[in-house]
């Protein structure tokens, strides 16, 4: 009978993978469907905690490219949505000088 082979090594462990940048991602996508403000805030905050842990871990933890993939969705969502209340107050403002300019009140 011939001798039994060893077991096979396991593979060798990846570095892990930041919580935060994990958190963060999920948030981004968060702040696109279900929760616009409070996933998109959340997004930003834990990108910044991930990408600065994934920093002190001096190459021992992954995920940045996630970090930075729920920070942008998180500026994306804020930037766009205080530029479309900006658009909103400006459109309704230019329209009352509009209507001012023509003579016309609101008012009976």
């Amino acid at each position: 009978m011939p001798p039994a082979s060893p077991a096979p090594a396991p593979a060798p462990a990846g570095k892990p993978t930041s919580v935060l940048a994990i958190i963060s991602l999920i948030s981004g996508i968060l702040g696109w469907t279900l929760l616009p403000w409070l996933g998109s805030l959340a997004a930003i905050v834990t990108g910044h905690m991930a990408r600065s842990e994934i920093r002190r871990s001096q190459g021992g933890m992954e995920g940045d490219g996630l970090a930075v993939v729920g920070l942008v969705l998180g500026w994306a969502m804020v930037i766009i949505s205080l530029l479309t209340i900006l658009a909103f107050v400006f459109f309704l403002g230019g329209l009352a000088v509009l209507l001012t300019m023509l003579g016309i009140s609101g008012q009976y």
